[in-house]
C-alpha cells in the first residue's frame, strides 16, 4: 500500500475502512487509492504540499495554506481520514471538528477572535477593509452569544456551526 505500484488488498481496504469509521465503501476507498497514488507522483507512499497543490481546486482554494499544514505528508490512511469529514455519511461533529482545525492555525484547542479574523482576511482578500471584517466578526459572535476577548473552544464550534442546514460534503467518484 505504500507506494503507486502497489494494490490494496482486502485487507488494506477493511484497515483503512476502519480508520475512518466506515464512512467511505470498498469502492469509494480503491477510487480515493488510484486519486492518491495519481497525486503521489514520486511513488513515496505520501503527498507533499506540491502534490496538493497540483490539484488547481485546492490551490485555488482561499484557504489551502491552511489547509496545507493539515494534508502535507499524508500517507493513504491518514488522507482517507481527513476526506471523511467530507463523507456524506459524516456526522456533524466530524465535519465541525474540521472546520475548527482550519480556524485553529496554532493547534492549541482554542480559536481567537484573531484566528477567526485571519480566516476572514483569506476568504474575502480585498473585497472587505479591516475594519469591516471586524465589526461583521464582532456583530456574529456577539449575537452567538460571545464576546470577542473569549476564546472559542471545539464545543464552542459545535454550539454554533453544528445547526442543522449545514453542508459540507464531496462526492467521491467511483469508477
Amino acid at each position: 500500500m505504500g507506494n503507486a505500484s502497489s494494490t490494496l488488498t482486502q485487507y488494506d481496504i477493511e484497515g483503512v475502512q476502519e480508520h475512518c469509521n466506515y464512512l467511505f465503501s470498498q469502492q469509494e476507498i480503491v477510487s480515493l487509492y488510484q486519486r492518491f497514488c495519481q497525486l503521489d507522483r514520486n511513488a513515496k507512499g505520501f503527498i507533499s504540499a506540491d502534490e496538493f497543490l497540483s490539484v488547481p481546486e485546492f490551490a485555488m482554494n482561499p484557504l489551502s495554506q491552511r489547509l496545507l499544514k493539515m494534508v502535507d505528508g499524508l500517507n493513504f490512511k491518514d488522507f482517507v481520514a481527513f476526506l471523511s469529514a467530507f463523507s456524506a455519511k459524516a456526522n456533524m461533529q466530524q465535519k465541525v471538528e474540521l472546520i475548527f482545525k482550519v480556524y485553529d492555525s496554532d493547534y492549541n484547542g482554542k480559536v481567537t477572535f484573531n484566528d477567526i479574523l485571519e480566516v476572514l482576511r483569506d476568504l474575502t482578500g480585498s473585497f472587505m477593509s479591516d475594519e469591516q471584517r471586524e465589526e461583521v466578526l464582532s456583530q456574529v459572535l456577539q449575537e452567538a452569544g460571545y464576546k470577542k476577548e473569549s476564546p472559542l473552544l471545539l464545543d464552542d464550534f459545535i454550539k454554533i456551526l453544528g445547526k442543522p442546514g449545514l453542508k459540507l460534503e464531496v462526492e467521491v467518484p467511483v469508477d
